[in-house]
């Protein structure tokens, strides 16, 4: 979404004067009117009205909005080319609301004559030289109110061009001799339809149908084509054709019962408008209707329709729509209708306000949102919510047919008033009037695609149908163009294989009094006494048949297929793993790669500062290396973690993780103890320290037991390899670990390193600022434990082939805590603050907290040679030469207790003496 940038105006949707009926307009020297359905329904008061008003309307239709838009192109179209050589056309586009009530209101407008101030309709024997406001009108979107239009119409003889309305009875040019339409009559849509079913194999067939003059007459026509080709009617249903009537749920709900309940009838004809056929379905769905729907040219294009949830549910819908051309410069029009003024324009304001109320929703949500806002809604909402622009909405909801019939309608107006214009002055309004432009028109042919086309003595054009089918293809239903049916000739036109493959498969379905159960399907004996008639009742899912009429269905054979409700085979189940191609998979390699890099540059830093104070003082290289290696070897057991699991993966990914952390614990809890024992002043404590201090004994013992753990698991419970069967439709491989007590045990034992590990760094956190390396320690365990402690949920709760992703992150965490507290403050020192890693720094450092924790300290003098860089200590008990202190070797006499060569004194052996050899640092 971007914001829409053109400043907003405020919608005045009561009518308080006449200009407030007009949706769109714009001046020119000839102007063309426009009448549509831009709302589905006109909100009428709960009791019956006593004023004539007229009402606000509801339920915003975006393929008649974008209808407006399409005569709006091809006139700014015609008006910027040399069609017209400088003559300009305007419009004036109203709603009808799918009232005829409110489209004989403007049609009185567009009698009304022209220039008058009081837009009065004058009263005349003869209207040969009457001027009215408009030329000609272009539409209305339904047969029905274009039969009340034209008839009003007539009155003056104004040119009425349809888009959309198909009722045969509008070709009787006795009733309607100014009626024009752009698309054939519905006589050849019926016998397109009949010629449909009579070539499927079908007899056995309902229809439903609006109770309006439309309905009835399409209703009637197909009535007549379907008795002359032996086609049966199972049940007509009338629904009611305003979605105010009180009655029209309940119809609904009766026609859906009726479908439901003639289960031998499977294909369903249906002549009604868009919203009328969203409520039928939107029904049909909950009642688990599955039919062959055959649309009439209405609603057969209908995205909003053919974006309903589940729609799939419902069956195949095949449909006659009409002949669409190229639209490209509209669908380029639409791109840039954000950059157009809405000054004019109310449907584009109303457009824009009902973005910013639904703009948040998906596709269906959205248009669903749309219709179901009023006027008197937006009103309310006006201003307060910000403005939105949905670029693609639009483009994806265009109809090509109706936009490609709405431009010629629009295109024929034109080329009758160039007929008109040749030898006159056409910027006088009064140069012709509309009954010489109806002469004009009959006779005015326009150019579609490189072809010729007129319209004929009825005022049809003689246009074909495309026959549209409704695919799902890559989980979203799109309607495509399986054929063409040629009207003269009345036959079906595949343009290649594939198409006709989609026409030959619709007559597998059968439609019948007594069908055939297909595949997928089993009979199912009824009380009805012939035996030819029974139902056909889907397989369940993980059972199919593939033959006609059997009577049961075969399980599939085994766990490694499955098969959905109403099938003819077994599929083989989809295997899922998290693979190496798998996005979240490479993310977390990239960070296991990343972390071996930052192993081996912390190895290439400690390395090349061998000698320096920061790396003896973390253990030495030794220990360094081997906490790095095992730091190294826990990134790479993520390893296993990826691809197709093996035998040997689950087995080793594991043990190599486990062994590895536990080796990494127990030499950081080696140097939690050095640092404890190097900087106690507790005797108790710290003889208890010496005893403990044994690192290579530790460290041994302590990865041994879990190299113990680990092959008691390997041998007695080992982990394999598992297919996992629990989703339907797929196998997911992952690792059993084979015993879940084992695998507590291992993770159990590394947490209870851990939190040794956590209470000796935490009693040396407070040691001297540069040398503290226990506080981190003790903030990298904390890591670890919240990493491993959230885990046990997630890891509990987490189901298919991201499993193992959800413990190779804790793993990375847990790795990438303690790897960075552990190394990268030494790394930060010894890059970045050299001046404090020297020894005479360290030795500084050391006295002065050892000063401050014996109590009170004896300095007969501190001196630090700058030169040498040596630190130098006099105190009751001196270095015997600069030379001792240099190398460590200095004794520091401290009143009140003392430590000589690492032994407790007791009281009364005087002054105790505090002695730390700083090479054991």
């Amino acid at each position: 979404f971007v914001i829409f940038l053109i400043p907003y105006f405020a919608v005045a949707f009561s009518c308080q004067n006449v200009d407030d009926v007009v949706g769109a307009s714009s001046p020119g020297d000839i102007v063309i009117g426009g009448l549509f359905a831009v709302h589905s329904e006109m909100l009428h008061p709960e009791e019956d009205p006593t004023k004539p008003i007229i009402q606000n309307c509801a339920g915003f239709e975006i393929q008649v909005f974008l209808q407006t838009l399409a005569m709006i192109h091809a006139i700014e179209t015609i008006n910027n080319s040399t069609l017209l050589s400088g003559v300009t056309l305007g419009y004036e586009i109203y709603d009808t609301c799918a009232e005829v009530t409110k489209a004989m209101a403007s049609a009185l407008r567009f009698l009304s004559k022209f220039n008058s101030s009081e837009d009065a309709v004058e009263f005349k024997c003869n209207y040969s030289d009457y001027i009215p406001r408009v030329k000609a009108v272009t539409g209305a979107s339904y047969s029905e109110v274009s039969m009340a239009v034209s008839r009003l119409l007539a009155l003056q003889l104004i040119p009425q061009v349809s888009p959309a309305s198909s009722a045969e009875i509008l070709s009787d040019k006795i009733r309607f001799p100014s009626f024009f339409r752009t698309i054939p009559s519905d006589f050849h849509q019926t016998r397109a339809m009949t010629r449909l079913i009579c070539e499927s194999g079908w007899n056995w067939i309902g229809v439903i149908a609006t109770d309006d003059d439309n309905g009835r007459f399409a209703l009637e026509s197909f009535g007549v084509q379907a008795m002359a080709n032996n086609v049966c009617i199972a049940f007509k249903e009338m629904l009611p054709a305003y979605l105010s009537d009180s009655t029209f749920h309940t119809k609904v709900d009766q026609a859906i019962e009726k479908i439901v309940k003639e289960k031998r009838v499977n294909v369903i004809v249906v002549f009604m408008r868009q919203f009328h056929v969203l409520k039928l379905f939107k029904k049909a769905i909950e009642r688990n209707v599955n039919k062959i729907w055959i649309a009439s040219d209405n609603w057969s294009a209908a995205v909003k329709i053919s974006t309903i949830p589940n729609i799939r549910q419902l069956g195949t819908v095949v449909g006659f729509g009409f002949k669409n051309g190229d639209i490209s410069s509209f669908q380029e029009f639409l791109r840039n209708l954000h950059k157009k003024p809405t000054e004019n324009n109310k449907f584009l304001r109303e457009y824009i306000m009902l973005l910013s109320v639904c703009a948040h929703l998906e596709h269906h949500d959205f248009q669903t949102c749309i219709a179901n806002q009023s006027q008197d809604n937006l009103l309310e909402n006006d201003g307060s919510k910000p403005q939105v622009w949905r670029d693609d909405f639009l483009n994806a909801n265009v109809e090509p047919g109706f936009i490609h019939s709405t431009m010629l309608a629009v295109y024929a107006i034109a080329h009758a008033i160039k007929g008109q214009c040749k030898d006159r002055d056409c910027k006088d309004p009064s140069a012709f009037t509309p009954w010489e432009l109806l002469e004009e028109l009959k006779r005015v042919v326009v150019i579609d695609d490189d072809k010729e086309v007129k319209f004929d003595s009825n005022g049809d054009m003689s246009t074909s149908y495309d026959v549209l089918l409704w695919k799902e293809i890559d989980g979203h239903m799109e309607i495509t163009t399986m054929a063409e049916y040629n009207a003269e000739k009345g036959g079906f036109i595949f343009k290649d294989e594939e198409k006709k493959k989609d026409f030959l498969a619709l007559k597998k379905v059968q439609s019948m009094c007594s069908q055939p159960c297909r595949p997928g399907q089993v009979k199912k004996v009824t009380e009805s006494p012939h035996t030819c008639c029974y139902e056909c009742v889907y397989c369940p899912e993980n059972h199919y048949s593939n033959q006609t009429d059997m009577d049961y269905c075969y399980r599939c054979n085994n766990k490694t297929y499955w098969a959905p409700t109403n099938s003819s085979t077994c599929y083989r189940k989809t295997i899922y793993f998290l693979a190496w191609t798998d996005w979240f998979a490479i993310f977390l390699l990239l960070l296991s790669a990343f972390g071996v890099v930052l192993v081996l540059s912390i190895c290439v830093i400690f390395t090349k500062n061998l000698d320096t104070p920061v790396v003896k003082a973390s253990g030495g290289l030794t220990v360094c290396y081997i906490i790095l290696f095992s730091h190294f070897l826990i990134f790479l057991s993520t390893v296993f973690f990826i691809d197709v699991p093996t035998e040997f993966k689950c087995k080793t990914r594991q043990a190599l993780f486990g062994i590895s952390f536990t080796l990494c614990i127990s030499c950081i809890l080696i140097k939690s103890l050095k640092i404890l024992l190097a900087f106690s002043f507790d005797p108790k404590l710290q003889n208890f320290l010496k005893c403990m201090y044994k690192p290579v004994p530790t460290v041994v013992t302590c990865t041994g037991i879990q190299v113990i753990i680990c092959t008691f698991w390997l041998i007695f419970r080992t982990p394999f390899v598992n297919q996992n069967f629990s989703i339907p439709r797929a196998i997911i491989l992952e690792c059993n670990e084979g015993s879940i007590v084992a695998f507590g045990i291992m993770l159990g034992y590394i947490a209870a390193l851990a939190f040794i590990c956590f209470i000796f760094a935490f009693k040396g956190r407070k040691l001297p600022e540069n040398y503290n390396e226990a506080k981190f320690i003790t903030f990298g365990m904390l890591i670890y434990f919240i990493a491993w402690i959230v885990f046990i949920p997630v890891y509990a709760t987490t189901f298919g082939k991201y499993l193992p992703a959800v413990e190779i992150i804790v793993v990375l965490i847990s790795n990438y805590g303690i790897l960075c507290c552990t190394f990268l403050p030494k790394c930060y020192i010894i890059i970045y603050k050299q001046e404090t890693n020297t020894k005479s720094a360290f030795l500084k450092m050391v006295y002065t907290y050892s000063s401050k924790s014996a109590g009170s300290v004896a300095v007969s003098q501190v001196s630090l040679d700058s030169k040498s860089s040596s630190f130098r200590a006099t105190i009751t008990d001196p270095c015997k030469t600069e030379n001792d202190s240099v190398n460590g070797n200095c004794h520091f006499q401290v009143p009140g207790q003392s430590l000589i060569k690492g032994k407790v004194l007791p009281k009364n052996a005087g002054r105790t003496m505090v002695r730390k050899r700083v090479s054991s640092i």
